[in-house]
């Protein structure tokens, strides 16, 4: 059902309401009380929610539960100042407050921009966000704009905190929840979750979680037909062994345990472990040229995420001092195989005047017959995350507080692509690989160094100012192989690629790549599972890794006003930065660290005996040369630093509750946009007109994916009636459209003509949704009917194309359908 006068309405309603970042408390009947006080610890301590000088979001353990989240996508809806980009369940990359420039979400792609913390250790990965189940879970923090003084590098943005409960020593007691649901027009899915507090004496609790999640899948992939070159007779092949509908399913679970050991009366330690695993089947975009919700793909498609993360978090007192330690270690693999006929179908057309792609990547067999040109990818990547940091804050109750800390994370990514076409002959396949045509194996290690503090002091009772920084230094490798084979009896040495990537490109004993060095003796490989080594540094007879690194200074300014009680305003000045690295395509130079300031005035107000809350923040940020990632020539990312781009915004939230209502509204407008040309190569003057350069985005085009508005109405009411606690439920969210990509001039590969991919890859639609939920609880059960997107509204919240040359089938993933569904637990 789209009505466009009901989106209208909708749309009304939200603009009508304010404007972004809400926080919300509940008591412990499920109604929100205004005013409950909320505790956080976003400024490394804790303090009053009402009395955080940042934009801060904070969403209680109930309204989580109320409104039903269990993953990121289902709290994201909640966070007006977010966006994001995503393929599928655990490949998703998070922007803040628009300072996104598309594409940066590969495994060999920039940092990013939004850092994510469980509990005290930052799970921040690369080419996805760590998508964590969420079930008994305290709060999420969600803290918009630069956090760079406290949390480093990759809070560039801003930074998500999720904290979990913690156990306690006091009594025992758990729950166990369920749920059974139906996609519309697709497939049955449903979760089993429970928790355990478990006493273990005076000074020590355990607290056990266990999760299982099936989503079920909505996409069809439809029987089809595709041909390829040469011409006449060519190869025909269908996808009939693949066909199914509702394919693209995605299992979940996982558990978590934490102990807590009090010491003594200052001391207290608690280890915790998270496992997490995912399956994911299917493909999870749909192209609408071939139907509503539905694709044509050629080969099987799946997904394994596991990751596992060990913490040590251990707090303690000395004097009057608070001190914490941090320490965490995080390990995550991934399992992948996905179709790439779309590549295939695009360069046998780009290239028909060579015979399409098997003339031009020469695809044959042993016996020298062409081949079914198709790919399939198959891919593993193998994250490591430790860190540690330690800080110590002094008290809370003096005129002068002081936070001060240091540092360390290291990261590694092992990573591994094979681009496999079935029958290809050993000759024109990677040395040592039959049948493969392209391969990547390679290893990314990060690291960041800091030291930080910040400090208050009371100028006045109802005037403060806080300054702070943060000294950072990282280092940034990466080691390895990329390309094609080469074939050692000479041409055609694996197609028109071969002379400038793979074997041909490995370095010998002499330092010499073979394509200079022909009868040349090739290093060992640095990287195992690769043939050789071409992307490295030749030093003294040994490889080492292609680095980059930096260090500076990132500052804090605020200062605090309450110039009456249940008022505070706040003015703030601070900078994030993300730092450089390198790319894996040899020949392009690694790129730098890019900056964001940030010029912030907010207030968060208290009225009607605390019946009423509003918060909100007006800013503008400067970004300085962002990074930049696209697919270039043959589909491979690459990462440059673009001009400046400023963004202006304004985000607010009012809280109302009173009687069993409640009512709350939030929204963000975002006005993001580039202060100078983006330029097709790189121009220190951004004029774009030297050596045959042009513009690939004007000054003044506004950067993708964020939408310029995006908020929320929810409304509830819980009552009593014949005995029971009863509550009725409706979720608004709207958010306006946005463009999927930066660009809006390039070269098309083969053809040499200028096309505009923002155009031909499509903007994101604006989209409204309703969700509405009924339910009864008695005593410790309850029971809960719910229709989450109602009206089975086609949001777009991701579009892309499966490689750089591929606009003729670009693809939208799209928000859940229509689902319904039963709720049931109970509490013990």
């Amino acid at each position: 059902m789209h009505v466009t006068k009901r989106r209208a309405t909708f749309a009304a309603l939200l603009l009508s309401s304010a404007l972004a970042a809400p926080a919300f408390a509940q008591d412990s009947g499920g109604q929100e009380s205004g005013n409950e006080e909320i505790v956080v610890t976003a400024q490394k301590r804790e303090q009053n929610l009402q009395d955080v000088p940042i934009s801060i979001q904070a969403l209680s353990t109930t309204r989580l539960d109320n409104l039903n989240v269990t993953n990121f996508e289902d709290y994201s809806q909640l966070l007006p100042s977010l966006s994001f980009q995503t393929s599928q369940p655990g490949i998703t990359t998070v922007y803040m407050r628009g300072v996104a420039s598309g594409g940066d979400g590969n495994h060999s792609g920039s940092l990013p921009s939004v850092g994510v913390y469980l509990d005290e250790q930052p799970v921040t990965t690369i080419g996805g966000t760590l998508d964590v189940h969420v079930y008994d879970v305290a709060r999420i923090e969600s803290l918009a704009g630069p956090q760079g003084t406290l949390y480093g590098a990759s809070s560039q943005a801003g930074t998500i905190r999720i904290i979990t409960n913690k156990p306690e020593t006091s009594h025992f007691y758990g729950r166990v929840d369920s749920e059974l649901n139906k996609v519309s027009q697709g497939d049955y899915g449903g979760r089993l979750e429970g928790m355990l507090n478990i006493p273990l004496s005076q000074n020590a609790a355990l607290r056990l979680v266990g999760f299982y999640q099936r989503d079920g899948g909505y996409i069809d992939n439809v029987y089809s037909l595709r041909r390829f070159r040469p011409i006449p007779g060519g190869i025909t092949v269908n996808n009939g062994a693949f066909a199914k509908d509702d394919y693209n399913s995605n299992d979940t679970w996982g558990g978590r345990a934490a102990l807590k050991v009090d010491l003594d009366d200052n001391w207290t330690v608690t280890p915790t472990v998270l496992y997490q695993e995912s399956k994911t089947k299917g493909f999870f975009g749909s192209d609408a040229r071939v139907g509503d919700l539905m694709v044509q793909h050629f080969f099987d498609e799946y997904r394994d995420d596991r990751f596992v993360q060990a913490a040590l978090t251990i707090e303690g007192r000395i004097g009057s001092w608070d001190v914490t330690y941090a320490g965490a270690y995080l390990d995550r693999t991934t399992e992948s195989s996905s179709d790439y006929t779309d590549y295939s179908e695009a360069y046998d057309s780009l290239y028909s005047s060579v015979g399409g792609l098997a003339g031009y990547f020469y695809l044959q067999n042993a016996l020298g017959n062409n081949i079914d040109p198709r790919q399939r990818v198959v891919g593993t990547d193998h994250f490591r995350k430790m860190s540690h940091e330690v800080r110590v804050s002094s008290p809370q109750d003096s005129p002068f507080r002081v936070v001060v800390g240091a540092f360390y994370q290291r990261q590694s990514n092992e990573i591994h692509q094979d681009y496999i076409v079935t029958g290809l002959a050993p000759a024109l396949s990677v040395n040592g690989f039959p049948g493969t045509l392209w391969l990547t194996q390679q290893k990314r290690v990060d690291k960041d160094y800091a030291a930080f503090g910040e400090a208050s002091f009371d100028i006045a009772p109802t005037l403060t100012i806080t300054a702070g920084g943060r000294f950072y230094k990282y280092d940034n490798s990466l080691i390895g192989f990329f390309g094609f084979g080469r074939n050692p009896a000479g041409p055609p040495y694996n197609g028109a690629g071969s002379s400038r990537t793979g074997v041909a490109g490995c370095y010998t004993t002499t330092g010499a790549q073979l394509r200079d060095n022909p009868g040349g003796t090739l290093l060992p490989a640095a990287v195992p599972g690769s043939p050789c080594t071409n992307l490295a540094t030749f030093v003294g007879g040994s490889l080492i890794p292609k680095s980059t690194e930096g260090d500076g200074f990132l500052y804090k300014l605020n200062l605090t006003w309450k110039p009456i009680e249940d008022v505070m305003l706040y003015a703030t000045w601070s900078k994030g930065y993300r730092p450089g690295g390198i790319n894996r395509r040899a020949t392009i130079t690694p790129y730098e660290a890019d900056f964001l300031t940030n010029y912030e005035v907010g207030w968060k107000t208290t009225l009607a005996d605390g019946l009423i809350r509003f918060n909100g923040a007006v800013y503008q940020q400067e970004w300085d040369k962002f990074q930049f990632s696209f697919l270039g020539q043959n589909s491979f990312t690459e990462i440059h630093n673009g001009p400046n781009a400023r963004i202006r915004g304004i985000e607010a939230d009012v809280n109302i509750s009173s009687h069993g209502f409640s009512f709350t509204a939030s929204g963000a407008y975002t006005d993001a946009k580039t202060t100078k040309n983006l330029c097709a190569a790189d121009d220190a003057t951004y004029a774009c007109t030297a050596g045959g350069n042009f513009i690939a985005a004007p000054k003044g085009t506004r950067l993708p994916i964020t939408p310029r508005f995006k908020g929320n109405i929810t409304a509830r009411y819980d009552f009593a009636f014949n005995g029971l606690d009863w509550f009725v439920q409706g979720v608004l969210a709207h958010q306006s459209s946005a463009s999927s990509d930066i660009r809006t001039a390039v070269i098309q590969a083969g053809t040499g003509n200028v096309v505009n991919p923002a155009q031909l890859l499509g903007r994101l639609p604006a989209y409204t949704t309703a969700d509405f939920s009924f339910g009864a609880k008695l005593n410790d059960f309850s029971v809960e009917l719910f229709l989450a997107n109602a009206f089975d509204e086609r949001g777009q919240i991701s579009r892309f194309q499966a490689c750089g040359s591929c606009s003729q089938r670009p693809y939208a993933v799209y928000i859940r359908p229509a689902t319904f569904g039963v709720r049931v637990g109970t509490k013990f």
